[in-house]
């Protein structure tokens, strides 16, 4: 998913996230009740705000946003402070920050089901996304996994933005042998011939953040899911699911190689780089990067929808979003911040270099800066269908919303094992199955008696 090294590797282990999700349920009985809003004061009532949210994986991004806070902290003389921690380190600072009643005013997310995860803590965002929706046209379905409750109407969160993850091929090759990637089957059956040429497919089967969004395409595409779209129950053991299995098995023998066993985040951006790969699935960070690099290779590389499967055209997501602690020091500021960042959004857009996607319709009209008309491209118009990518992205827990328990299964790669291990042949692909399933069933268990 990064550009770079190991440090864009977004890995976290079970046994940390059963730590994170521990302190977690431990300190939730010390949130604090509010029976009624937060009284209104002033403004700048202790002339202070924090925020903090990941290490963007544009850097310019972040040069952007920390100026932009501060010059709105100096008109409404308000001292903000910006922290970036790297993105795989957000789950542990939001469990210390919960844990001890204390920390930054507004806590930016880079994940799936943290808004969930800390719904007791946060306070309710429900009147600013209204809001947002009247003045910026509805929210998304991404946008409404991520902090929405539909128990009660409430938002834990502010939909941020979305990171979605096209096919980036080398139109060359492909061309050479007189096919698209653009269905599955297309994916597999020329890739075959491109290994054959020296030129194999790249999606990782190791415990990163780029298999567990992939792979849950694939799944999704053959019809299946982790759990229904009520998020009350697992039906990932389906036939559909046990095909999807039986294909990403035929694609990694005929179309991949096993180092794709051990890859990190940054290993497929590397292979498409090095010219070697004829295709991958990521964040266009990976097209930017060879663009600064080898401009030749770059206009070769195309970017595409994601592949088509037997029952819909689907891809994973990453996500990101804002709450507001219940025991934060300034929520007023918190709140007049996230609303003029809002306002601005685009400019926010146009500084990720069209990364961030919006989670609100009409939030940047079409066409979209960059994205549209893009002269660093050749031709321009290469990333335009990036335009209408939520209209093909999902994130954890579709078709249901992102849970706590979504979440944990994510970070526990249990969808990652269950296609490697019948990749690889160590079970058969309804062994594979019905063995996550079972895990994933003794998670949605354990947080079914936590709420």
């Amino acid at each position: 998913m990064g550009s770079g090294g190991n440090k864009h590797n977004r890995s976290v282990t079970r046994r940390s996230f059963l730590k994170i999700s521990g302190v977690v349920g431990g300190a939730a009985g010390l949130a604090p009740v509010l029976s009624a809003p937060f009284v209104s004061r002033a403004l700048a009532d202790n002339k202070s705000l924090s925020i903090v949210q990941w290490s963007h994986f544009v850097p310019a991004y972040d040069t952007w946003f920390d100026k932009f806070a501060k010059d709105w902290g100096d008109k409404n003389k308000i001292a903000v402070t910006v922290d970036h921690v790297p993105v795989q380190d957000v789950p542990a600072r939001a469990a210390a920050e919960a844990s001890a009643q204390s920390g930054h005013d507004l806590f930016g997310f880079n994940g799936a089901g943290g808004a969930h995860l800390y719904r007791k803590f946060f306070i309710d965002l429900a009147d600013l996304v209204k809001e947002t929706e009247k003045k910026y046209g509805q929210v998304t379905v991404i946008g409404k996994q991520l902090g929405y409750n539909a128990d009660d109407g409430s938002w834990s969160a502010f939909p941020d933005f979305y990171i979605n993850f096209p096919g980036m091929y080398q139109k060359s090759l492909w061309d050479e042998i007189g096919m698209k990637p653009d269905t599955w089957d297309n994916m597999r059956i020329g890739g075959a011939k491109l290994k054959a040429k020296g030129h194999p497919v790249g999606h990782s089967l190791g415990h990163s953040n780029d298999p567990s969004t992939i792979w849950r395409g694939l799944l999704w595409s053959y019809g299946a899911s982790i759990q229904d779209d009520a998020g009350k129950k697992v039906v990932l053991n389906s036939k559909e699911a046990v095909e999807a299995a039986k294909f990403c098995a035929a694609l990694y023998k005929e179309a991949m190689t096993p180092e794709v066993l051990s890859w990190n985040d940054a290993s497929n951006n590397q292979y498409l780089a090095s010219g070697v790969g004829s295709y991958i699935l990521n964040p266009i960070s990976a097209y930017r990067t060879i663009q600064q690099s080898n401009k030749k290779l770059a206009d070769d590389i195309f970017v595409i929808e994601p592949p088509k499967g037997p029952a819909k055209q689907i891809m994973g997501a990453a996500s990101d979003f804002y709450g507001i602690w219940k025991f934060a020091k300034n929520k007023e500021a918190a709140l007049a911040f996230l609303k003029y960042y809002r306002d601005n959004w685009p400019e926010a857009f146009k500084a990720s270099e069209g990364y961030n996607n919006p989670c609100f319709a009409n939030l940047v009209p079409k066409p979209m800066p960059i994205l549209a008309n893009d002269p660093t491209s050749t031709p321009p118009t290469k990333l335009a269908i990036l335009q209408d990518s939520d209209k093909w992205s999902a994130i954890p827990g579709y078709p249901g919303p992102a849970t706590p328990a979504t979440d944990e299964i994510y970070y526990a790669f249990i969808l990652n094992d269950m296609m490697t291990k019948t990749a690889t042949g160590a079970a058969s692909a309804e062994d594979a199955v019905k063995a996550a399933t079972q895990r994933c069933e003794a998670i949605f268990k354990k947080w079914a008696r936590r709420t």
